[in-house]
C-alpha cells in the first residue's frame, strides 16, 4: 500500500503518548505527516513523555483529557486523520471502578465523535478496539462474526465505544472503522505492572533477574508486535472500503502461555518462571483460549505480520535493557 498519502497530512492521535500511539506517531512523522498527540498523562493509563523522546521536537503535544469536550472541539479542526487510541485498558481496574471506565471508554468516545460531527465531518477515524469484547470464544480462531459477549466492564464499554464509531459512520457520515487488537507488545509498552498486558510485567521481572508467574499455562494466545499493529492502523486509515467495518488482527503464530514464557526466556538468554493457578479474581474474567482469524484484514488490505514472535521479544527486551528505568 502507498503510504505517501500521509505526507504533509494533519494527523491527530489520542492516547498519543502511550504505547501504540507513540510508535504510530514515530512512523507517521517518518512518512512526512504533521502529528498532534493528545494525552492526559494520567499515571495509570500508560502515557509517558519518554516514549517520544527521540522525536519530540517533530511532534505537537497537547496535554489534555479526551473527556474535555472543549479541547476536542478545538483539536479535531483541520485534521485529516484521527487515530483514536485513548482508553482505559485495565480489566481489573474496570471491575473495581466501573464508573471511571464508563466515562473514559464510552462518554469520551461520544465527545470525540460529536466534535468530529460538528467541527470536522470529513475526518477519517480509526478506532482501537479490542478482542476482549468477544469474551470466552465459542470457536477458534475467532472471526468478526463471532458473538460479542464481554466478560468484564472494560469489554462492555470498549464494545460500546467501537459501535459508537460504526454508528457515526453509518448515520452521520463520519468515516470510521475499528481494529480489534489482540495482545500487542513491543518497545514503549507499559512494564511496571500488568495494567496494559501481562507481557509487560514478565519483561520487567525477567530483566530484573526475578522469576515471573505464568497463570494456568495451557491457554492459547496470539500476539501482535507493535510495528505490525501500526502497519494495520495505517492501512485502515487509507482504505475507504474499511469504513463502517471492524477488523481483527492476529499474530504470526498461536502459542500457549507456557510456550510464550519459554520463548521470552530464550530471547533473553536467561530467566525463570513458575506455573501458578489463576488468582480467584482473575479467573472469573479469564476468557480461556483465544486467537484471531484475521483473514479479512489480510485479504482486504494486504496486511500480514512481518515480525515473528522470537524476533519481537528480542527487540522488546533489547529496548528495555537500555531504557527500563524510564518506565518504572
Amino acid at each position: 500500500m502507498d503510504f505517501s498519502q500521509f505526507d504533509a497530512s494533519n494527523v491527530l492521535i489520542t492516547g498519543g503518548l502511550g504505547f501504540i500511539g507513540s510508535n504510530l506517531a514515530e512512523r507517521l512523522i517518518a512518512l512526512g505527516a504533521n502529528v498532534t498527540l493528545v494525552d492526559s498523562l494520567i499515571p495509570e493509563y500508560g502515557g509517558n513523555l519518554f516514549n517520544i523522546d527521540s522525536f519530540a521536537e517533530r511532534a505537537r503535544v497537547n496535554i489534555s483529557d479526551v473527556r474535555d469536550e472543549h479541547s476536542m472541539r478545538y483539536l479535531v479542526q483541520g485534521q485529516d486523520y484521527l487515530f483514536n487510541l485513548a482508553g482505559q485498558t485495565s480489566h481489573m481496574d474496570s471491575m473495581k471502578d466501573p464508573y471511571v471506565d464508563l466515562d473514559i471508554n464510552c462518554r469520551s468516545q461520544l465527545s470525540i465523535l460529536e466534535a468530529c460531527r460538528k467541527y470536522n465531518s470529513d475526518i477519517q477515524v480509526v478506532f482501537a478496539s479490542t478482542r476482549q469484547i468477544y469474551g470466552k470464544p465459542d470457536y477458534l480462531p475467532v472471526d468478526e462474526k463471532h458473538m460479542l459477549r464481554p466478560v468484564d466492564v472494560n469489554g462492555i464499554n470498549k464494545m460500546a465505544g467501537e459501535w459508537y464509531h460504526i454508528l457515526y459512520n453509518n448515520v452521520y457520515g463520519v468515516r470510521a472503522c475499528a481494529l480489534r487488537l489482540t495482545n500487542t507488545y513491543g518497545p514503549r509498552m507499559r512494564v511496571k505492572d500488568a495494567r496494559q498486558t501481562f507481557l509487560g510485567i514478565w519483561i520487567r521481572l525477567i530483566l530484573e533477574g526475578k522469576a515471573f508467574e505464568v497463570w494456568g499455562g495451557e491457554q492459547l494466545r496470539d500476539y501482535s508486535y507493535v510495528d505490525d499493529t501500526v502497519d494495520a492502523l495505517l492501512r485502515l486509515a487509507l482504505a475507504s472500503e474499511a469504513n463502517g467495518k471492524v477488523f481483527n488482527i492476529g499474530g504470526d503464530r498461536v502459542v500457549s502461555l507456557k510456550e510464550t514464557a519459554e520463548l521470552m526466556v530464550a530471547a533473553n538468554g536467561d530467566g525463570n518462571y513458575s506455573i501458578k493457578e489463576f488468582p480467584a479474581d482473575r479467573k472469573r474474567i479469564d476468557i480461556g483460549d483465544y486467537y484471531s482469524n484475521d483473514s479479512q484484514l489480510r485479504q482486504a488490505l494486504g496486511w500480514k505480520p512481518a515480525i515473528e514472535l522470537p524476533e519481537g521479544f528480542k527487540r522488546t527486551l533489547d529496548f528495555y535493557r537500555e531504557n527500563l528505568a524510564a518506565y518504572l
